[in-house]
């Protein structure tokens, strides 16, 4: 008896591969560290003064999306042994993106839940939502993006949404300049203190019973600076955060220890051809017990973080760190990585540090939607989960500063974060050149 063989199906050959990108670090380690109680989310919300046209608007987002193709990506199925995570590059979404929330009372409070409760999944592409929300309380109409932070940060976020505007006004977004970095001059102290040193944690307020995060949305003046002042905005945040922290734990009883809060470095172009995905590194400024005891001298203070700032702004850097490098090194099979990294990150809490303070600064970009008006507020927030507990995100539009205080509900309360809200404002406010 002879069997003959069958030709293989021509659909089935004729059916292309898609293209596919390794995870890098950041994504990988992300992707390790998943939690369902703590969803790993950014959320960006913009606002606008009038509304936008539905059928107009999913055109110019599908138009930014095609513009970038690497947001269009999505988890690819692996074996039980393959050495990496993969991400699969569609030629266009697997699902709707944009959708329009019927205009109704709490329509935004409702939709910022979403954005920290649900995480869009990474096998559906692009990993990320956009809610249009018109909410009676709300002049105009907010664009509420939700990413999964695994596969995308909120300036990459912000590159969509300025192609979008570009697209859907009919305005070209100006050339926007790189981030300026200072030359590093003599090495510098950083301020981080031992290696081995356990950085001060967030004292415990009055958490409830449901776990997950919240946030507290907050606009504030701009910090002023005098005329050619050693530090910059973003120094006066880091003071103002470490401060904050410092006064919050004193009032709680917790012991002195050195904070350490981490920074995310954006040295990308923002201009069309920016690289799409999380493209930050994370370094770690340190500040001793002694830098924020009560009384300190502010205008010290604001002079050595400077210093400690742009000495790790200047110095190469692997996004996470050599040692996140070595560990998702394909060497074992991504499920074995993946065990140890949960390991090593339940080992390494206490080490952790402090809390993270995120500023995009001023945004670069018009984000003008024609008749619908140039965005007047932008906020968004990064990921609070346990150990840190809580994030400090700022950016700035309009000559105002838009704060987010995200924290983990196992940490805090509503009223605490309203709490640390009025430290940080007041202790911003003490930077400026009056105070100090």
């Amino acid at each position: 008896m002879t069997t003959t063989q069958q030709p293989s199906s021509p659909d089935a050959a004729a059916v292309p591969q898609l293209p596919r990108v390794p995870f890098p670090v950041v994504d990988e380690v992300a992707r390790h560290c998943t939690q369902d109680a703590e969803p790993n989310t950014v959320h960006i919300e913009i606002h606008l003064p009038g509304p936008l046209e539905p059928a107009r608007m999913r055109a110019a987002f599908a138009g930014a999306l095609a513009r970038h193709p690497r947001s269009l990506m999505r988890e690819r199925a692996r074996g039980p042994l393959a050495r990496r995570y993969e991400w699969e590059l569609t030629s266009e979404p697997d699902t709707e993106v944009v959708t329009f929330v019927p205009r109704t009372a709490g329509a935004l409070g409702r939709a910022r839940e979403r954005a920290l409760a649900e995480a869009p999944p990474l096998t559906s592409s692009p990993p990320l939502r956009l809610e249009v929300v018109e909410d009676p309380e709300v002049l105009g109409c907010v664009l509420l993006f939700t990413m999964n932070h695994t596969a995308l940060d909120g300036p990459a976020c912000l590159r969509l949404a300025a192609t979008a505007a570009e697209l859907y006004g009919g305005h070209p977004v100006p050339a926007v300049p790189p981030p300026a970095r200072q030359a590093p001059g003599l090495p510098h102290r950083t301020g981080r203190g031992p290696v081995f040193a356990r950085p001060a944690r967030v004292a415990p307020g009055t958490p409830g019973a449901v776990p997950g995060n919240a946030m507290l949305v907050s606009e504030l003046p701009v910090p002023r600076r005098s005329p050619g002042a050693p530090y910059t905005v973003n120094d006066q945040l880091m003071v103002a955060t470490a401060l904050s922290l410092a006064d919050w734990n004193r009032a709680h009883g917790a012991p002195d220890r050195p904070l350490r809060i981490t920074m995310p470095v954006d040295d990308r172009t923002r201009g069309p051809e920016m690289p799409i995905g999380n493209g930050t590194r994370l370094v770690e400024v340190g500040f001793s017990a002694a830098d924020v005891a009560a009384g300190t001298d502010i205008a010290s203070l604001l002079c050595r973080t400077a210093e400690r700032t742009r000495a790790l702004k200047a110095q190469p850097r692997p996004q996470l760190g050599r040692g996140a490098s070595l560990l998702t090194t394909p060497v074992l099979p991504v499920a074995v990585r993946a065990g140890i990294t949960r390991g090593l990150r339940v080992l390494a809490a206490p080490w952790v540090s402090t809390t993270l303070l995120s500023n995009i600064g001023r945004i670069p970009y018009p984000l003008d939607f024609g008749d619908a008006g140039r965005a007047t507020a932008v906020w968004f927030s990064a990921p609070a989960r346990m150990p840190r507990g809580l994030t400090v995100t700022t950016a700035a539009t309009g000559g105002r500063l838009h704060l987010v205080l995200r924290w983990s509900r196992t940490l805090l309360g509503d009223e605490d974060g309203a709490r640390l809200r009025d430290l940080f404002a007041r202790h911003l406010a003490a930077t400026s050149p009056e105070a100090v």
